[in-house]
């Protein structure tokens, strides 16, 4: 690797002796990848057990593994179920920082593909809230494209400025997640064209941007909330420089304990600043067994008055959609689905009561129901993703071996007597729609996701 002789003299400058080792770690071509298992999914961890037991843990992640995609793909069947992520390990970190509790408002600013979105969303239990943004369109379809796989229900993807975000939600959530865009120095190894574009003057230039998107941050969360910022740099800059940032200008915010232990300290001086700073925390890859990265963990003093919980939905231009669904629910569901409802085109939706969406640019508005047309309802991928198999009243488990299922993840039939909708799934995880009639399961599998 040709590192710029500018981040060699910097590294030096800050490691001192072990600038050797953290060289030779970047030279190895030897590469951490993680997976994460979806507590989301409450049948996960039995399911991937098998898979799990095989693997190293990752040291501050509870359900974070070292694994390569030789022990399991993407095409895999546990995959395509939503019952685990391909995660980089140190980005793992931060989002366990941050202590997320059931019934938290969460907001991730810069959410895209969805790692530590998707993490979050394991969390926050089913009266909390996941707004995940990305301001790139298409980065912003991949997110959405996450969430509804690992089946969170109850979250909404924007495709947002910070600053138009900050705006409409003063105040407003209990955690905050910023993986802000960076110089990428941690991700050299993985990414070689990191290197080339780098320069001192384009860290310079993100730390500018990050303590902008910091600011709206800010600004969006409420009195004891707290915000856990990362980065994928090394720059003191973009790290220690922007906690130093963050508390000169806010008075009433403090750095918090991570509970991170076994990594290393943030270093003030780094940054020439007069903070105590050594709650932040760092990975070095000649340290840890991960990729370069830092977390910052942000307390907002103060307390907040209770939630209230406000319907700002019209649910009456829903009121058809609603009835066809009310009719699949009882001939297919063992659950009572309830809750705000309403419509956009002939797609109905099961939206959060309290969040007001008017105006911004939503990506996925929340739980999308399925779709309505010719006084009948045809239930959505993400509706079979977000529930659990004793919510269905017919259902066929394969192995992921099995197969048939593999015949299914072709787009296939799958000759049954079953009548009506079935839920196909891997275990007792649920993997997609089928219906049944004439003696086959007619593939409702969605053409995107099918397997060659």
């Amino acid at each position: 690797m040709n590192l710029p002789n500018d981040f060699v003299v910097r590294m030096n400058t800050m490691l001192g002796s072990e600038y050797s080792a953290f060289e030779q770690a970047l030279e190895n071509n030897q590469i951490s990848t993680g997976l994460r298992i979806n507590t989301r999914k409450s049948c996960a961890k039995n399911i991937m057990k098998a898979v799990t037991d095989k693997l190293d843990k990752v040291s501050w992640c509870d359900n974070g593994y070292y694994c390569d995609k030789t022990v399991i793909s993407g095409n895999h069947p546990y995959h395509i179920a939503g019952l685990c992520y391909f995660q980089e390990p140190s980005a793992m970190a931060s989002v366990e920082a941050l202590k997320i509790k059931p019934g938290d408002y969460v907001l991730d600013l810069c959410a895209a593909p969805g790692g530590k979105a998707t993490q979050a969303g394991a969390y926050i239990g089913k009266n909390g809230l996941l707004v995940a943004n990305e301001i790139i369109p298409k980065r912003a379809t991949i997110l959405a494209e996450n969430i509804e796989r690992l089946g969170i229900s109850n979250s909404i993807v924007t495709n947002e400025s910070p600053e138009r975000l900050k705006d409409k939600f003063p105040c407003f959530f209990d955690k905050i997640i910023v993986d802000a865009p960076c110089s990428g120095e941690g991700m050299f190894k993985k990414e070689p064209q990191a290197v080339t574009e780098w320069s001192i003057n384009h860290t310079k230039t993100c730390a500018v941007r990050q303590a902008h998107i910091m600011d709206c941050a800010y600004q969006m969360l409420r009195p004891g909330g707290s915000i856990v910022y990362s980065t994928c740099t090394f720059a003191p800059c973009e790290n220690e420089g922007i906690a130093d940032y963050m508390l000169k200008s806010y008075n009433d915010l403090s750095l918090a304990d991570t509970g991170l232990d076994g990594l290393d300290k943030g270093v003030g001086e780094w940054a020439e600043s007069s903070f105590d700073l050594s709650l932040c925390r760092r990975i070095f890859p000649h340290h840890q067994r991960g990729e370069g990265h830092f977390i910052a963990l942000f307390k907002k003093n103060g307390s907040s008055e209770p939630r209230r919980t406000t319907i700002l939905v019209n649910q009456k231009q829903a009121k058809a959609g609603i009835s066809l669904f009310k009719e699949f629910e009882a001939a297919a569901l063992n659950t009572d689905i309830h809750g705000s409802f309403t419509m956009f085109g002939d797609n109905l939706y099961l939206v959060p009561d309290d969040i007001d969406t008017d105006g911004l640019k939503v990506v996925r508005g929340g739980l999308h129901l399925g779709i309505c047309k010719k006084n009948r309802f045809e239930p959505s991928h993400a509706l079979a993703s977000a529930l659990s198999i004793s919510d269905f009243k017919q259902h066929i488990s394969f192995s992921a071996e099995d197969t048939l299922l593999k015949k299914y993840l072709r787009g296939e039939t799958i000759p049954s007597e079953i009548k009506g909708y079935c839920c196909i799934a891997v275990g007792n995880a649920p993997i997609g729609w089928a219906k049944g009639s004439d003696g086959v399961l007619k593939n409702r599998f969605p053409k995107q996701l099918r397997l060659p």
